[in-house]
């Protein structure tokens, strides 16, 4: 078994079990049971303690790395060797209560174990070898930052809120609880010169909710901001857009509707033909992208770092609060509050066959909700199903009536521009085939809008050293 919670399951059972909890769990029908799990895994859990509590005195075996130690490391494995390498654990089988001097005693008098506690042990493990393998996890694993924020965006005059959560670890196991966090934003983009906001301090669910005093709000425009905690100077990148009222937007729910394979966590998934093109054609014609996810926000740098590589316009991305168990209920609320809440007018919305319930709740018409993949004959009538992909449905918008320009202000506030996060300008493509249709001597034909595109949203990394020495010093 390999990051199974089974021993998680047997001890519950054993606690909530109104029989005697010191019966023997029942052996399973094989020969041998290996129970691997990383370190870090906050699923699975030992099994060794629950068929005999001398156990949780010595760790699991360390699967030893193969590069260093390909013909093993010599921990003895088989259950008799480990029982007479630790004498001093095992030689008294009898039921009392162990003391730390009972156990670190080396002179008790007994030396060997009595065969008969051996044979009574054998009998109820799972096997004759040790059963708990720890995997090799690399260090400071557990340290690894994974802190996230969704982008925000704020109808003019609104109260502009800002919210971060910072988690370490895979799956968020630890919680940054009362540290303080130092809050920045860049006013004019161009210039790469972050402002201090704010510092705010970390509630005991890792969460820091800020909202601009109105001496420090922020006029109308797109800006990036950048949340860093003051004791490591890890940090979390967003942005918030504040936008007049009834901005026009085009809506992509990034699962199923752009992949063409299973998940965004692969090492490099295929994207649609035409997808890319499709979300540029809306943006030239001035709309504000808007990307969707039910994922958790824990993924936020990975789906950001995949829609960079493969050269996606820029949009502000929604994320689900941690795990969710309705994803779909996610973006009916959020998208919901951009309506209702900041004016926000969606002229059309693009996803999969599970997307159709969630744009139907906000009031989009069918011929407003774009299908992208395999849909039900029902369906159909909800819903337009591009069954020719996005090249066929890109040459329609191109065509006369096809398509038309956002209204509004907003177009001449919200720039255009591409994803791009620090260190991925220069491996943007290294791993990705172009995914555009259009000729490649458009984009040479006016270099500077790519120029200037990609410098409006990379965060400059030459002022990062300065921040980090300022908030040293402070």
């Amino acid at each position: 078994m390999f990051g199974s919670p089974l021993a998680l399951v047997l001890a519950y059972r054993q606690i909530s079990s109104p029989d005697d909890k010191t019966s023997n769990i029942t052996r399973p029908m094989c020969n041998q049971i290996y129970n691997m799990f990383h370190p870090t895994d906050p699923v699975a859990s030992r099994l060794e303690p629950l068929l005999s509590a001398r156990f949780s005195l010595l760790p699991p075996v360390n699967v030893a790395r193969y590069t260093k130690y390909p013909l093993g490391n010599g921990q003895p494995h088989h259950l008799v060797e480990v029982l007479q390498a630790n004498t001093q654990i095992f030689n008294d089988m009898q039921p009392r209560r162990l003391s730390e001097v009972s156990l670190q005693s080396t002179v008790s008098g007994i030396d060997d174990i009595p065969l008969q506690a051996i044979s009574a042990l054998q009998q109820k493990w799972w096997g004759n070898k040790r059963m708990d393998y720890a995997l090799y996890c690399p260090e400071g694993l557990s340290n690894f930052p994974t802190h996230a924020a969704n982008d925000v965006i704020v109808k003019e005059g609104l109260p502009q809120t800002i919210v971060a959560r910072f988690m370490y670890g895979p799956l968020d196991m630890i919680t940054l609880t009362g540290e303080k966090v130092d809050i920045h934003v860049m006013r004019d983009v161009p210039s790469g010169e972050w402002s201090y906001v704010a510092t705010e301090v970390t509630d005991k669910t890792g969460r820091v909710t800020f909202t601009f005093p109105e001496d420090k709000s922020l006029n109308f425009g797109l800006y990036p901001l950048k949340m860093v905690v003051r004791g490591d100077h890890t940090s979390v990148d967003f942005f918030m857009a504040v936008v007049p009222p009834k901005t026009e937007c085009v809506v992509f729910s990034i699962d199923g509707s752009f992949t063409a394979s299973m998940s965004v966590t692969g090492r490099d998934p295929k994207v649609r033909a035409g997808a890319v093109d499709v979300v540029r054609h809306w943006q030239e014609l001035g709309y504000l992208i808007i990307y969707t996810t039910g994922r958790p926000d824990m993924q936020h740098h990975r789906v950001v770092s995949w829609l960079s590589q493969h050269n996606f316009p820029h949009g502000l991305v929604s994320f689900a609060d941690g795990l969710s168990t309705d994803p779909l209920g996610h973006k009916t609320t959020y998208l919901n509050n951009l309506i209702h809440a900041h004016g926000v007018i969606i002229q059309c919305a693009y996803g999969s066959s599970k997307d159709i319930t969630v744009y139907t709740s906000i009031g989009l018409k069918p011929k407003q909700i774009f299908i992208v993949g395999k849909a039900s004959k029902k369906q159909h009538s909800l819903a337009t199903v591009l069954s020719e992909g996005y090249a066929a449905h890109l040459a329609t918008l191109l065509a006369h009536g096809g398509s038309r320009p956002a209204q509004g202000n907003a177009r001449m506030v919200i720039p255009r521009g591409y994803f791009g996060l620090p260190g991925q300008v220069n491996r943007r493509r290294s791993s990705a085939k172009r995914t555009s249709s259009y000729p490649a001597n458009v984009v040479e034909g006016n270099p500077l809008e790519r120029t200037f595109s990609v410098r409006r949203y990379q965060l400059p990394k030459t002022n990062l050293p300065l921040l980090g020495t300022q908030l040293g010093g402070g």
